[in-house]
């Protein structure tokens, strides 16, 4: 499987460079989960996630941001930091 490198580095480095915390695929935080749950919004907070529903509280706090997103999209945005159309990653 060949892995997609932003300059000569794979992904997953840049963004443990990057400080991001990465854990296992799942759906810890997709019903807002107790306030210690991996992932879970507890307050003023802006996530970018590829879950399929979005409703106030959904991912945790009512006051929090949630942008749905393709996995590309979210891969991208992860990358750059802001929500980022992903077409300049693959072509």
């Amino acid at each position: 499987m060949k892995q997609t490198k932003v300059k000569d580095k794979s992904v997953w480095p840049i963004l443990e460079e990057a400080g991001c915390r990465i854990g296992d695929a799942s759906c810890e935080a997709c019903l807002g989960g107790p306030s210690d749950t991996f992932g879970r919004l507890n307050d003023v907070e802006v996530r970018n996630p590829s879950i399929n529903r979005n409703f106030p509280g959904r991912m945790g706090s009512k006051k929090s941001q949630v942008y749905l997103a393709s996995p590309y999209t979210v891969a991208a945005s992860a990358l750059t930091g802001v929500i980022t159309y992903p077409k300049e990653f693959f072509t």
